[in-house]
């Protein structure tokens, strides 16, 4: 039994999947089941999602309307101007492999003051895993579109996905990133979820090695924003200042992450899971917008969708064993349910390991090492 709701009542930002196709790209580690498959959203999902955001984003002038797909701009220029068209006071961004990116796009973009965050995995050596729909390398592509950004005077932040974190590799991995210019940089380690079910086993003491490296790098040269050190310090300070400045992880209501998929169904907390149906569960949604308001569906989450139900009974699972869970807060429903055989009530997870408890012990070792 959950004596109190744990979801907040209202999200800071909201995903929006507006085409399930991914153009050019076929990445090997991708987790979307519909990415070769051109499922588009219809305006009138929009325009029900906007409903509930603009009340949303007039008492919160940083909400955040997420384009992730997919690849969003596959959507075309003027499909996703008339999905944005609804949204009234947002800030919109989107997720990108840039490899669409011409000047026809930079203008898009500047007119709609579009936040851009663009997918790549740093050096070229280190982009194996982004390919083409043609089999060919996809660097070279996703560099195009980021030139014409640059070229446009286009801010831009990165995320990249690290499939074998060397310690080696950090210090390059970094460089290049920094030498991009990008504002924020976003590191994911290869996650177990989706169609993407290869094992991965990476080793948590070489995990630990590449977070103090990366560290070790970003403190040479902090030119960027370094979003998992960040999150590091922010607990830290946290912790020194009794949470006077910022909420702890572990006690902070979750933000519902409500992804709405192109057919108007929502997933909350995990985007990951849009798509997928489990014998259980469903299809893991709590509603469709077409049906119900947004609003609605995020206040009654919990009572709508009995796996978030098994998922709190996992955190709490974690609260109770994990010395790292003031940090973490609990691993992610996705993570749980692909690596527990599809159980939400699951707790370590190869995410937690790698992602989590090594770059908390690799950034502190990164402090201890430099502290006066």
């Amino acid at each position: 039994m959950h004596s109190a709701l744990r979801l907040a009542t209202v999200p800071r930002s909201v995903i929006m999947q507006p085409t399930t196709q991914c153009l050019p790209m076929d990445c090997t580690y991708c987790y979307l089941p519909f990415r070769k498959m051109k499922n588009l959203m219809p305006v009138a999902v929009a325009e029900a999602v906007a409903t509930s955001v603009n009340p949303w984003a007039a008492d919160d002038p940083a909400f955040e309307v997420v384009w992730h797909g997919g690849e969003p701009l596959a959507t075309g220029r003027e499909h996703l101007t008339a999905l944005m068209a609804p949204f009234r006071g947002v800030k919109h961004s989107v997720q990108t492999n840039a490899a669409l990116i011409d000047d026809a796009w930079c203008a898009f973009l500047l007119e709609h003051d579009v936040h851009v965050g663009v997918s790549i995995d740093g050096p070229a050596d280190m982009n194996t895993h982004r390919i083409t729909l043609a089999g060919h390398p996809g660097f070279r592509v996703t560099m195009r579109g980021i030139e014409r950004l640059r070229h446009h005077g286009i801010p831009y932040s990165a995320i990249a996905v690290v499939s074998d974190p060397d310690p080696a590799d950090a210090a390059r991995f970094y460089e290049f990133f920094a030498e991009l210019g990008v504002t924020t940089l976003g590191v994911n380690v290869e996650e177990e979820e989706g169609v993407n079910t290869g094992s991965k086993d990476a080793d948590p003491v070489r995990a630990s090695e590449f977070w103090a490296a990366l560290t070790d790098a970003w403190h040479g040269n902090p030119v960027i924003r370094l979003r998992e050190v960040q999150r590091v310090l922010n607990f830290a300070g946290a912790v020194l200042q009794g949470h006077e400045t910022a909420p702890m992880p572990a006690s902070s209501p979750w933000d519902p992450l409500p992804t709405v998929a192109h057919d108007g169904g929502v997933v909350m907390l995990s985007p990951e899971l849009a798509g997928f149906t489990d014998p259980r569960f469903g299809d893991f949604t709590t509603g469709n917008v077409l049906k119900d308001d947004l609003d609605v569906l995020v206040a009654e989450a919990e009572e709508r969708t009995p796996w978030i139900t098994e998922f709190w009974d996992g955190v709490d699972a974690c609260r109770a064993t994990c010395p790292t869970f003031a940090f973490c807060g609990g691993a992610h429903p996705a993570n749980r349910y692909f690596e527990h055989g599809g159980r939400m009530d699951g707790t370590r997870t190869s995410y937690c390991t790698t992602s989590k408890i090594a770059l908390l012990e690799g950034v502190t070792r990164h402090v201890r090492t430099h502290r006066p």
